[in-house]
């Protein structure tokens, strides 16, 4: 569970995520392709590829007729404000504060009253190049205060609240307190002048824990996806060979609708399988024909104080091991739920099941729309969570191993299909 809790802390944004991912694998010994180059693919080799610093996709080669692909597919994004590009507002009386919009959908009260920062890429200028950097305040920067019970005698009355009044974040006082953009220009080791476009966040300041009588929980910033993707990546790197490629997949904008080149509704997915396939002369329409995606997003918990927002006959609980999730969102169907149950009993594994209540319309995850680019079998699966969407949530300290042995069950297999009739070797 440490492990978790640091990669964690090493990914404040998707960008970060990524890059802690691709130094796993540097040390691990893949190969870091570019988009841009012709690709030398070789068996035994391991490989993977970014793109736009936010999304990543790792691979092997364990044989050149290999019979498909076994993906997995998780994201790196998460709610929370994103710096608009003129992003000082100062005052009223002497306040300086940052002007954000909300990106997905977040409960926004959590957020208030909490040290934050800043973190995620500026673009800078260098010459003639424009160099991407890593950004990260690592200091207590920022705040959005409440108002008092005495001002706002509704707040615990189901307050509304209004993005562009109540969460604007405070960051100084006074004459003297500087600019915000000096502040990314000196983490970024730049001139604030040299900045030519950023991509920032707001990112929570609070460590995960593990908590609970018998330690069974975990609290952290980003377990709604970081979770999972831990997880698929170190069943990722775990697993033996077996006679299929194996994939892993951390995607970005999962929570705006995936509509962008780095996202599930983009080609990321579908040029890696073009360009395997074209290097081994296999065909992608029978390659694809037997495989199998596994997309991993957090579920939601049973609610101990409103247990009535659950489904009567679906019902998760923390510890309880991996969930299979269904509705008409959901890419799950009788076939994929099939094969992944049975890789989880191959594992060891326990399944649980998870589907929204008739008259509560769920989320929507990477599945479905992965699948409009590189169509096989998907199913969508989950850890159970509570407080989804907060900046700072709670899952069960077992439920990761639980998907890493799944996961790592799941890479270790091959997958072939002959008219509804499934193998698994």
């Amino acid at each position: 569970m440490s492990d978790l809790l640091s990669f964690l802390k090493k990914s404040p944004t998707r960008f970060h995520a990524v890059a802690a991912l691709s130094d796993a694998l540097d040390k691990a010994g893949y190969t870091r392709l570019s988009e841009c180059d012709d690709w030398q693919l070789a068996v035994g080799g391991k490989y993977y590829v970014t793109r736009n610093g936010s999304a990543l996709l790792a691979f092997r080669i364990p044989r050149a007729d290999f019979s498909g692909f076994m993906l997995s597919a998780s994201h790196g994004d998460s709610p929370t404000f994103r710096i608009k590009e003129n992003a000082e507002i100062s005052g009223p009386d002497g306040y300086l504060r940052l002007n954000v919009e909300r990106y997905g959908g977040m409960l926004c009260a959590p957020w208030m009253d909490r040290p934050l920062t800043v973190g995620g890429r500026v673009l800078v200028q260098n010459g003639d190049s424009i160099e991407t950097r890593l950004v990260y305040v690592d200091r207590d920067l920022l705040m959005i205060p409440n108002v008092a019970i005495h001002m706002n005698r509704k707040a615990n009355d189901g307050y509304t609240y209004d993005a562009k009044t109540d969460m604007v974040p405070v960051m100084g006082i006074g004459s003297e307190a500087g600019s915000f953009r000096s502040v990314i220009a000196q983490a970024a080791g730049c001139r604030a002048e040299d900045i030519l476009g950023h991509d920032l966040f707001l990112c929570l300041r609070e460590p995960g824990v593990i908590w609970g009588m018998q330690d069974e929980f975990v609290s952290a910033p980003r377990l709604d996806d970081l979770q999972c993707a831990y997880g698929c990546f170190e069943g990722f790197l775990a697993a033996q060979e077996s006679e299929s490629v194996p994939v892993y997949a951390l995607l970005d904008n999962e929570e705006v609708g995936s509509l962008t080149k780095q996202g599930a509704d983009g080609t990321f997915v579908s040029d890696l399988v073009d360009r395997i396939c074209a290097a081994f002369g296999r065909s992608r329409v029978s390659a694809l024909a037997n495989s199998f995606l596994v997309s991993a997003d957090n579920a939601h918990a049973v609610h101990p104080n409103h247990p009535e927002y659950t489904d009567a006959t679906h019902r998760p609980m923390p510890n309880g091991g991996v969930v299979i999730k269904y509705g008409v969102r959901y890419a799950t169907d009788g076939a994929s739920q099939a094969v992944f149950t049975a890789v989880c009993r191959k594992a060891g594994v326990p399944v649980q099941h998870f589907s929204n209540r008739s008259d509560l319309a769920g989320g929507s995850t990477l599945g479905n729309i992965a699948n409009a680019h590189t169509s096989v079998n998907t199913v969508d699966i989950g850890l159970a969570q509570l407080a989804m969407h907060s900046p700072f949530e709670t899952a069960g300290a077992k439920d990761t191993d639980h998907l890493i042995r799944a996961m790592t069950c799941f890479y270790s297999s091959a997958l072939t299909e002959n008219n509804g009739t499934f193998t698994l070797k």
